[in-house]
């Protein structure tokens, strides 16, 4: 039996990697060994829950109900998906990558339940998921970017703000802050944007050679 469950607690773990593995290319909060380790946690929980009072239950006169380690585990993984959630700059990240976790939880009690077909079936099913979306939303979606710039007259911002606008680019938030220098006033401008993730490198970063005097100080 011992290797039976030492089986359901590496598949789960394996299946917890693949997913682990997708977040690690993408650069997200969490990669393999966060997801590696969260597969292999619940299932060792799902195991202990229904196997880890056997000697108890066959001595004593004793009722347990095998569902009550592994029902932690639902909620407390709400505990780590909330460490990857992150708000910033009025756009909430990590939700995805907290989701992903979740799933490799449920993934990683089917394994240590024993229903390895299940597991499987799942691990691909949040693959594809994830592969599939993140395909389509880099084609057709939108980023949220932060962008901090500044120069020299009033008018420089103006005009990169008409450019923007011309772009049907949307504007989020937008700040502007006039700084009293040695060489004359600078103004700087900050402003989060939400931009196709198609025009993203072409139209962004042309700022540098459009316009005059114009300088990036920051870009998210």
């Amino acid at each position: 039996m011992t290797q039976e469950f030492i089986l359901r607690i590496v598949l789960a773990a394996v299946l917890g990697g693949i997913i682990g593995l997708e977040r690690e290319y993408r650069a997200k909060e969490a990669g393999f060994r966060t997801h590696f380790l969260v597969g292999l946690g619940a299932a060792v929980f799902m195991v202990l829950s229904k196997y880890g009072y056997d000697d108890v239950v066959k001595t004593e006169l004793v009722r347990l109900d095998p569902s009550r380690i592994a029902a932690q585990v639902v909620s407390g993984i709400g505990f780590i998906g909330a460490g990857c959630i992150i708000f910033q700059r009025h756009v909430v990240r990590g939700l995805t990558t907290a989701a992903g976790l979740w799933v490799t939880s449920a993934i990683g009690l089917a394994c240590g339940s024993g229903m390895y077909v299940l597991a499987t079936a799942s691990t691909v099913l949040v693959v594809a998921c994830l592969e599939t979306v993140s395909l389509l939303h880099n084609h057709f979606g939108a980023k949220n970017i932060s962008l901090t710039f500044s120069a020299p007259t009033r008018e420089g911002i103006r005009e990169v703000l008409t450019t923007i606008e011309k772009d049907k680019i949307d504007i989020l938030s937008y700040e502007m802050k006039a700084h009293h220098t040695s060489d004359g006033d600078r103004y700087t401008a900050t402003m989060c944007m939400k931009v196709k993730r198609e025009h993203y490198q072409q139209r962004i970063m042309s700022f540098m050679t459009e316009f005059e005097g114009i300088t990036i100080d920051n870009l998210e």
